[in-house]
């Protein structure tokens, strides 16, 4: 078993919403793995980033996508930061992953940038613009297709995946 979709890219960009719209356009079952970690602990992902630090949530994490890869059938988000992981990038090859990209403008108008965002706490632009330079070419390295959502809603974001990733509403 492996997911039919999963959803990467950065916090914000619009995973959760495009990934329940395009479950419910393929007929499938949608799951996030940031939601399974925040059941599983009983806590929201920035109190394990300030209770436990950031190695600790990392671990969490691989060890939440490693299962759900291995569970889920239908539509799956990561967390923005699950491809920092090699084993989650060797998990992901061979998986058909969708990458949701945005430019710093776009992060801004959606997240605020606010402190709820624990690796955004300072300086939220420069360190959303530091992460992505990180980031970016782990997200396209795994990507199957990549979609840009700057000035797009979501229901845009999905046709458009869905046409990308060569895929026929049930």
């Amino acid at each position: 078993m492996s997911p039919l979709v999963v959803l990467v890219g950065p916090m914000g960009v619009g995973k959760s919403t495009v990934g329940q719209l395009l479950a419910d356009r393929l007929g499938t079952g949608y799951r996030d793995t940031d939601d399974d970690i925040v059941t599983a602990q009983g806590r929201s992902i920035a109190e394990i980033f300030v209770d436990e630090g950031e190695p600790a949530f990392r671990a969490i994490e691989k060890a939440a996508v490693a299962r759900a890869l291995a569970e889920h059938d239908g539509v799956l988000a990561l967390g923005g930061g699950s491809i920092l992981d090699a084993d989650t990038r060797a998990l992901l090859a061979g998986q058909r992953v969708l990458y949701l990209s945005m430019d710093v403008e776009e992060a801004v108008k959606r997240t605020g940038l606010n402190a709820a965002r624990p690796l955004l706490a300072v300086n939220p632009r420069k360190q959303w613009r530091e992460l992505m330079e990180a980031r970016r070419s782990l997200y396209e390295s795994i990507a199957t297709a990549v979609v840009a959502t700057d000035g797009r809603t979501p229901e845009e974001v999905t046709r458009i995946a869905l046409d990308a990733l060569e895929l026929k509403e049930a």
